[in-house]
């Protein structure tokens, strides 16, 4: 019950070999830059040699959904498909936020996880602390009372790379910022299996990222 997990949506690449839902072998880089290109084959062949398995023994490929870095999306989906292809595997995708989300555990506060839309905005969606998402995602301009309904009756949990631009205008005494927290393949794990015995698959010929946002040149 292998599965690969592939998380590229930002400037971390992120690859896992999962059984069973639990992580066994990973890599990922994070330089702030976009090394994707370079590296996801790379790590993919890795783990294969470090945990000896071939192709034949995986049951699923996984891939962060989105929203996040057009080129970053691109290249993820765009190598999970063709594996899924190859290897004639099925297609899970999971949403980027969701992951980020699932990085963090608490007992009863909100989570928002972000992803940094460049400028002032940010991807944002809103979980509880069962990770019920409790308002979809949505591309938000950030102002110092953003999330205000949720923050005067709750403390609220901001995390990911959005967040630290949220940090330095909020000054609201329930914000709890949490720095250093990217989507990760190594989350993907646990979730990916949840949805392969669920048999929740995708449409590999015609499923396409979430980007939220259509793409802009010169953007990342």
């Amino acid at each position: 019950m292998y599965i690969l997990c592939i998380e590229t949506s930002g400037t971390n690449c992120s690859v896992a070999i999962s059984y069973e839902g639990k992580c066994i072998a990973s890599k990922e880089i994070n330089t702030g830059n976009f090394s994707h290109a370079e590296k996801l084959h790379v790590f993919i062949q890795s783990l294969l040699e470090e945990v000896a398995i071939s192709s034949n023994n995986f049951k699923a490929i996984a891939v962060s959904a989105g929203p996040g870095s057009y080129t970053g999306l691109r290249i993820g989906v765009s190598s999970a498909k063709g594996l899924c292809y190859a290897w004639n595997l099925p297609l899970i995708a999971i949403p980027t936020l969701e992951i980020l989300a699932h990085s963090i555990q608490t007992d009863n506060k909100l989570i928002i996880p972000m992803l940094d839309a460049r400028r002032m905005e940010v991807y944002a969606s809103i979980f509880d602390a069962k990770y019920n998402e409790i308002s979809p995602v949505k591309a938000q301009i950030l102002e110092p009372n953003s999330f205000i309904e949720y923050l005067s009756s709750n403390e609220v949990i901001f995390l990911g790379d959005g967040s630290d631009k949220f940090s330095k205008i909020c000054p609201h005494p329930n914000a709890i910022f949490i720095k250093d927290k990217f989507p990760s393949a190594i989350t993907m794990c646990n979730l990916a299996w949840m949805r392969y015995q669920n048999q929740s698959f995708e449409d590999i010929a015609y499923y396409e990222p979430f980007y939220l946002k259509n793409f802009v040149a010169n953007s990342k």
